[in-house]
């Protein structure tokens, strides 16, 4: 957790890493869930210095509870495609849809 982080934003980091380890994550991977979610909820609510634009306009975490995980009833967003695309390099990635997208990246 940053410095300076309320109390409140310490027992929710340490609730979500335990409910994340006892659904069976690493610890590590644990440690980095629960750190997305807090520092998520952190910029949603103006208590960071930047916030992503993902982080701001996007549904909540609590709300979306596992929705867009890469494997559930929508899969990854296309801005989450869009930037996977990016980073990999593709060509043309701004103008394809999100099935072209996925497709690209070979999914």
């Amino acid at each position: 957790m940053p410095r300076g982080s309320s109390a409140k934003r310490e027992r929710q980091y340490e609730h979500i890493k335990d409910s994340a380890e006892d659904r069976g994550a690493s610890s590590k991977r644990a440690k980095e869930i629960a750190a997305r979610t807090v520092n998520k909820e952190r910029a949603r609510s103006g208590e960071s210095r930047t916030a992503s634009r993902s982080s701001t306009k996007d549904m909540s975490s609590s709300k979306r509870g596992g929705q867009r995980s890469h494997s559930g009833p929508g899969g990854p967003t296309k801005e989450q495609l869009y930037n996977e695309a990016r980073q990999r390099n593709i060509k043309g990635r701004s103008t394809m849809t999100k099935a072209e997208l996925t497709k690209a990246l070979g999914r």
